[in-house]
């Protein structure tokens, strides 16, 4: 079993940044990916960004440029540098990770909200 414990969320001013870190835990083979997630109120819950063992990264267009994924594979983190926020980034973020053997764990989630 693997557990994901989520930090750095908070209340920020537009243009403003903020630092997420995801830790990963438990019995952990492998991982595949180790992504971030949000989903704001009365929305789908939506890709920001995704990191992979090879140090690959993809991006969603609204936080390109803005959004700096990167990992620690010593302590099994990820992070998630978010910089000149906007007031729609506000939502509840989560954690992913998906494991060697496609199995997909997911974090409590952390609320980022950023005032105008």
């Amino acid at each position: 079993q693997v557990q994901l414990v989520e930090s750095g969320g908070g209340l920020v001013q537009a243009g403003g940044s903020l630092r997420l870190s995801c830790a990963a835990s438990g019995t952990i083979f492998s991982i595949n990916t180790m992504g971030w997630y949000r989903q704001a109120p009365g929305k789908q819950r939506e890709l920001v960004a995704v990191i992979t063992s090879g140090d690959s990264t993809n991006y969603a267009d609204s936080v390109k440029g803005r959004f700096t994924i990167s990992k620690n594979n010593a302590k099994n983190t990820v992070y998630l540098q978010m910089n000149s926020l906007k007031p729609e980034d506000t939502a509840v973020y989560y954690c992913k990770v998906v494991t060697s053997i496609r199995r997909e764990y997911w974090g409590q989630g952390t609320q980022v909200t950023v005032s105008s």
